[in-house]
């Protein structure tokens, strides 16, 4: 699978295209979709995977998934709030769903806490390494932004349990804003952010 990654719109977004051979899919049409459609130009668009509700992930929605025609997929807890600000189509995915990129798959992990619906996709190809598409729940330094400390508790338990207890130090990180990490290079500081709740 390739992953094609391009900074869009003023909060510096990223958004990816994955591909196997000809078909695609987009996690986050967050902004400048012209952009987005030039990128996605020559790829089978199959599915738009939206990994959150905030504004700043979904500016470019609708008019990515009109011209596209894709499947449109966000966490379920969020699906709603994205169906009422986009007026558009969505099907709801969780823990145990999986995306298809071909004949690759994406699994979809839930990761509640920055939004009551976030959603990473874990890509664990044979021989490794595996890649985590982390919206805005795991950045380098910490996780996402949480409102309470009630959503932070939720958020880090997530984030230790589902990501930091399943996959190995190689693992990459793409996050939905900056550069990517490892999961090495954060694991020494899970103790550190525990202790800020931040």
């Amino acid at each position: 699978m390739r992953v094609s990654t391009m900074s869009v719109g003023p909060m510096d977004n990223n958004a990816y295209l994955l591909t196997d051979g000809d078909v695609g899919v987009l996690v986050d049409a967050a902004n400048d979709p012209t952009k987005l459609l030039e990128l996605i130009n020559g790829t089978r668009l199959e599915t738009i995977v939206t990994t959150h509700r905030h504004p700043d992930h979904i500016q470019a929605l609708v008019p990515v998934a009109k011209a596209s025609g894709a499947r449109l997929i966000a966490g379920t807890p969020d699906v709603s709030a994205i169906e009422s600000a986009t007026t558009l189509p969505l099907e709801g995915v969780w823990d145990g769903d999986f995306v298809d990129v071909g004949t690759e798959r994406l699994e979809v992990i839930g990761l509640v806490g920055h939004t009551p619906g976030s959603i990473a996709l874990a890509y664990t190809p044979e021989g490794g390494p595996a890649e985590l598409f982390t919206g805005d729940s795991l950045f380098p330094g910490g996780v996402g932004r949480t409102n309470n400390p009630e959503d932070f508790d939720s958020l880090y338990h997530d984030v230790t349990t589902k990501l930091f207890d399943r996959f190995g130090d190689d693992t990459v990180v793409r996050p939905g804003h900056g550069a990517g990490t490892t999961l090495g290079a954060e694991r020494p500081h899970l103790a550190e952010w525990r202790e800020r709740g931040w």
